[in-house]
């Protein structure tokens, strides 16, 4: 079934290229995948198909055609898991740093995904489609922490829900370069697809989607600080982005940190370790915390 998403053009476009607008304002798909449904006559601008080259204007209202996925045959995997907790509706896991969640190009085996399948053998929501069976959330690849996956399509709506209208509580520990001159505070900037590396996320006024983190210093070391943050949004690589803008990248970043990694993490200093949600059968509140890894506290112990 195909999908159809509608943009209005407000009134401060700048003239940019059709394939480049919708790029940025809906950063899930590549300019490329814009630019291959432009081809396809799936782009329409009041109705009327354009071309690759159209700019956009001020009020244009702008219709897109997804054509359904083609679907990829994606394997159970007998892979362990860390179960922090399961029912018939849902199961919380501590995911390991380095395991992708879903499969995507380059990583069609060994996720998170995989071992979920082979786990619950065929029980899982199927909302997000074949690629994304029960995944509600995600979480970076070297990130590690508590993820949720929905068994029921029943529980995936009912906890969509609350991540839609930012009710469950997610906090997670980082270490970050630098010390910090206040204790706590909150960073409030949109974030976007940046504007010439696909790859990367940035602070982006004009298309970029509300962003809000709150930190909290636990400890200062010499040259770093270890943090708690608390996301009132859930944007792609939101805390990430959001610490780098503040100059204060968090160690081991690849992307957005200075390039050096004197520790040798192999990735960011980030871990999900407080996960909190409104059970969607008991309606009762329940709370998870994924333990610190070991990379972590070794990290922390050279730190002092």
């Amino acid at each position: 079934m195909e999908e159809e998403l509608i943009f209005l053009a407000e009134q401060e476009s700048d003239g940019s290229r059709i394939d480049r607008f919708l790029a940025l304002s809906e950063p899930e798909h590549s300019r490329s995948f814009y630019q291959k449904l432009i081809e396809d006559g799936m782009v329409c601008v009041d109705d009327k198909p354009v071309r690759a080259n159209y700019r956009v204007k001020p009020g244009d209202r702008i219709r897109v055609l997804c054509p359904e996925p083609e679907p990829l045959n994606v394997e159970p995997e007998d892979i362990p898991l860390d179960i922090l907790y399961e029912d018939e509706d849902l199961m919380v896991v501590n995911k390991p740093r380095g395991m992708v969640v879903h499969p995507a190009a380059g990583h069609y085996s060994g996720t998170l995904v995989n071992a979920v399948l082979f786990h619950c053998r065929g029980s899982l929501s199927g909302i997000n489609g074949i690629l994304r069976p029960g995944i509600v959330h995600r979480i970076d690849k070297d990130t590690s922490g508590a993820l949720l996956i929905c068994k029921t399509d029943a529980a995936h709506r009912a906890l969509a829900d609350q991540l839609k209208v930012h009710s469950i509580t997610r906090r997670y520990r980082a270490v970050a370069a630098g010390r910090f001159p206040q204790m706590e505070g909150t960073v409030d900037a949109p974030i976007g697809r940046h504007p010439t590396d696909r790859k990367k996320m940035a602070i982006n006024p004009r298309t970029g989607k509300n962003a809000v983190t709150h930190y909290r210093v636990l400890s200062q070391f010499e040259k770093a600080a270890y943090l708690e943050c608390t996301l009132e949004t859930g944007r792609t690589h939101q805390i990430r982005v959001h610490m780098a803008s503040i100059g204060h990248p968090l160690l081991g970043d690849p992307v957005y940190g200075s390039g050096k990694d004197p520790y040798h993490l192999n990735g960011q200093a980030l871990h999900a370790m407080v996960l909190g949600f409104i059970h969607p059968t008991s309606g009762e509140y329940m709370e998870f915390t994924a333990p610190l890894p070991e990379y972590f506290t070794g990290l922390l112990d050279r730190l002092l």
